[in-house]
């Protein structure tokens, strides 16, 4: 008995840093934001207790044109492009890298390589590729006589908003397909061999035996997807800044602004508030979905 209140003694003293850590940069800082959404504040003076009535005007009344319920719109519009471009993309990558191919390693390292690359020189590298004048996208269309297609694309309403989305896969793919190939690489060969003797085609192997092994897999990286998208950030403020307006605003931009440029603290916090609050209702609902799935397949 001794040493098992031992061991939690030592248990305690090692995870009391990491929970003090926690609370001070993690949870502090939501119930701080919390207190300035009630306030009506510059950031400078004594701030002037307003109750929910920011939440009102930011959801309702929207006296500032801010345009916020767009904005959230937007990152539905980039989380159901993860989960329909992004992921079957990486998933493919995987899967091909998986199966054993010529450079597997060299490709697997080359498809990560932009994960660690900075969001900053991301952002102004696509830049330049997607310049109208002199962009690569552009020469290259005119180059296949498709000069019908080029855009503004970081200009046009229509386009704006996809574009910034296409330095977000080039950037994250490679961490997806990390996860999901070396989900693929721990299936047990033995499988493919007995579906092989069983005729069972290569696609049939992948929807019966692939598929369904590495769920648990998929299932985070849909999470992570969806939730990164609704915390959408630093490609959109470093390529568009939310130009042209409403069209690539999201609220992590409509925040900062409001923050640290309109010297509305309480206004941005309402915003912060509600991002926190959306990314863990739509985390309970994903689980809630992956686990009626779940139960539907164990039938």
């Amino acid at each position: 008995m001794q040493q098992v209140f031992g061991n939690k003694k030592a248990i305690a003293v090692f995870v009391l840093p990491t929970l003090i850590l926690f609370i001070v940069v993690g949870f502090l800082p939501i119930v701080q934001s919390v207190y300035y959404s009630l306030l009506e504040w510059d950031g400078f003076g004594k701030g002037k207790f307003v109750g929910f009535a920011l939440y009102q005007d930011l959801f309702v009344n929207d006296t500032y044109g801010i345009k916020f319920l767009n904005s959230v719109w937007n990152t539905f519009y980039l989380a159901i492009l993860s989960v329909c471009v992004q992921l079957p993309f990486a998933f493919f990558l995987a899967h091909v890298l998986a199966r054993g191919i010529k450079g597997e390693k060299f490709y697997r390292t080359f498809f990560f390589i932009p994960v660690t690359i900075s969001s900053a020189v991301i952002g102004l590298l696509f830049l330049s590729v997607l310049n109208p004048n002199y962009g690569v996208l552009n020469i290259v269309l005119d180059q296949l006589g498709l000069g019908s297609w080029k855009h503004d694309w970081l200009t046009e309403d229509k386009t704006a908003l996809s574009s910034i989305f296409l330095p977000a896969v080039w950037q994250w793919v490679g961490y997806y397909m990390l996860l999901m190939y070396a989900a693929i690489k721990g299936i047990s060969e033995d499988l493919f061999e007995a579906a092989k003797i069983d005729g069972a085609s290569g696609w049939r192997m992948t929807f019966s035996i692939v598929i369904p092994l590495i769920a648990p897999i998929i299932k985070v990286c849909v999470i992570f997807a969806v939730i990164g998208s609704l915390k959408f950030f630093d490609l959109t403020f470093i390529m568009t800044n939310g130009a042209p307006q409403p069209a690539t605003d999201v609220p992590s931009t409509l925040m900062y602004n409001a923050i640290f440029r309109r010297n509305m603290y309480g206004y941005g916090s309402v915003m912060a508030v509600f991002m926190v609050l959306e990314c863990l209702l739509v985390y309970f609902a994903l689980q809630r979905l992956f686990r009626s799935r779940e139960e539907e397949v164990a039938r």
